[in-house]
Order: structure tokens, then C-alpha cells, then sequence
């Protein structure tokens, strides 16, 4: 197993009291030098390319974060998401993990990868930055795997509390790649019904305000384990978010540390039966830092497992 991070993304600093801190990878690592994990090779995460951003981003929406990067203090980009002078830094080191990573597992250097890094990407679309994210990480691997390595399917799942609207948006159209989301509904960003099928590779499975484990498994073991199982993913990326714990304060789904032990084990599950057992996974929310400490070592234990 291997685990990219960069110090730039540390840099990301949207300013006090936003919910979106750099102690959240502080969090992250803190949790990561369990002596559980010191024998998992770290590496520092390369930038993204510009030709890996504008497969998932319009050039001309690129041009304009790019543009948007102030010297000093910080710019607002829409309500939640603020750019400083670290932060083009950090998102461009963030999708370039998802990307290199996404290299290193399909070139057979290992089976299994984490992205310890921030801001969070699956909110932003093609042409738009929102609820935190600049660049779509997972989405600019998905299409990384899909352009520069010939596969022919990829699957994104995203256990996130809040819908990636963004990855939906960027691949409702693309056959070649499967979204499958479980996330609560309604809250932000209101996307992630049902009955969004996009050209048949967008699966959903809402869950009502104060939903717990039992729910969460149960759309798991039902509708999206099912769906990713007939699609026959040759590499599975995960949008790991752990916002939908208990202790979270900006959503109301209760789960418990080992919901996301049992979620990791049954992904890594589908991808040995028809992905080689190759995983991306790459850091979404989580905005308690003791349930972000916890949930991240059991994912990490379960993907090193």
C-alpha cells in the first residue's frame, strides 16, 4: 500500500472558522502515524498537469481558478469556498496524488492507494468550484485511468455525507465510468436522488436526516454493491468522506468508525473480483477531528488488510 501526500496542502487556508481547516489533514496524519501504518511508503504527490485538470475541468474555468489565486489574503469563489495564496497549490497537488496514485496501481507498483490530502473535489463540476473544492480529484483519476491507460471502466463510489454533484455532473454522460453514492438526503447540495440515472452509470441511494448503520449497510448490500458488481470495474476509486459519522456537525447520518471499516472491505471485496483488487482512495470531508482520526485509521487498516 502506498500513501501520497504533499505539504502544500496544508498551505489551504480558507480562513477562521471555516469548516474546511488544514487541522482536518493535520487530523489525517496525526491518525496516519499510528505505528500501525509505518510500515506504508509515503510519497509527495506531484502536481496535476494542466492536460489532467481540463479532462474533467473546461479550459476556460481553469484559466480562471488559476487567474483567481490571490498574492495576498484570500479570494471568495462562491459562498463556501475561498481561495489563499496556498491554495492553487494545494488543489493541484491534491488531483495530482489521485492521479499518480491511479499510475502506481494500474502499473502493478501496488494494489492499494491513499490520497492524504485537501481541499475536497467532488463538489466541483465542470465549470464551477463549490462546497469547498477547486479541482475534482478523483474525477480528473477516473479520467486520467481512462485516457492515458485505455481502461474501459472505471467506478467512483462515494460514501461522502453530502452528494458529489460535481463527479455526476462530469461523467453522467460517459458510460465508461460508474458513480455510486450513498449520501444524506435532503442537505447540501440537493443532487443525488434516486431517480438520477444519468446514460445509466449514476447510482444513488439517499438517506433520510438521522440515519444510522443499519441503513447505510442496507443501501450498500441492496443497491450499490449490487450495481458495481455488474459493472465489473477495472479500477475502483473511492471519494472517502467521513462526515457522515455521528460526530459530524455539518449533517445528520450516525455512523460508528467501523460502518467505514465494513464499507473499505467490502469495495476492496468488489475490486478483487474484477479490478485486480486496484484502489484509489482519496480524501473527501470529515469535519470532526476526532471522528476524522478515527475513521481514517480504520479505512487505512482496512485498506492495508
Amino acid at each position: 500500500m502506498l500513501i501520497y501526500t504533499h505539504p502544500a496542502c496544508l498551505e489551504h487556508d480558507p480562513g477562521t472558522g471555516h469548516a474546511e481547516s488544514p487541522a482536518r489533514l493535520r487530523a489525517v496524519l496525526e491518525a496516519l502515524d499510528d505505528p500501525r501504518f509505518a510500515a506504508i511508503e509515503r510519497i509527495e504527490a506531484p502536481r496535476a498537469t494542466r492536460e489532467q485538470i481540463e479532462r474533467v475541468h473546461n479550459p476556460d474555468y481553469v484559466d480562471d481558478v488559476f487567474a483567481s489565486a490571490p498574492t495576498a489574503g484570500r479570494v471568495q469563489l462562491d459562498p463556501d469556498t475561498m481561495m489563499s495564496t496556498g491554495s492553487l497549490e494545494a488543489a493541484l497537488h491534491a488531483a495530482g496524488a489521485a492521479c499518480a496514485a491511479t499510475d502506481a496501481v494500474l502499473a502493478g507498483e501496488t494494489r492499494h492507494a491513499f490520497c492524504a490530502v485537501r481541499p475536497p473535489g467532488h463538489h466541483a463540476t465542470r465549470n464551477a468550484a463549490m462546497g469547498f473544492c477547486l479541482f475534482n480529484s478523483v474525477a480528473a483519476a477516473a479520467a486520467h485511468a481512462l485516457a492515458a491507460h485505455g481502461l474501459r471502466r472505471v467506478a467512483i463510489v462515494d460514501f461522502d455525507v453530502h452528494h458529489g454533484n460535481g463527479t455526476q455532473d462530469i461523467f453522467r454522460h460517459d458510460p465508461r465510468a460508474l458513480y455510486a453514492s450513498s449520501h444524506q438526503m435532503p442537505l447540501y447540495p440537493g443532487t443525488g436522488a434516486a431517480n438520477e440515472h444519468g446514460a445509466g452509470n449514476i447510482v444513488n441511494a439517499p438517506l433520510r436526516p438521522g440515519a444510522g448503520s443499519i441503513e447505510f449497510r442496507a443501501v450498500w448490500d441492496t443497491v450499490l454493491l449490487p450495481q458495481l458488481d455488474l459493472f465489473r470495474p477495472q479500477l475502483l476509486l473511492m471519494s472517502a468522506g467521513f462526515d457522515a459519522h455521528a460526530r459530524d456537525p455539518l449533517a445528520q447520518l450516525q455512523l460508528a468508525t467501523g460502518d467505514y471499516t465494513w464499507i473499505t472491505q467490502r469495495l476492496c471485496e468488489i475490486a478483487d473480483r474484477h479490478a485486480g483488487g486496484r484502489v484509489v482512495s482519496a480524501l473527501e470531508g470529515g469535519y470532526d477531528l476526532q471522528a476524522l482520526r478515527e475513521c481514517t485509521a480504520a479505512h487505512v487498516a482496512a485498506l492495508m488488510a
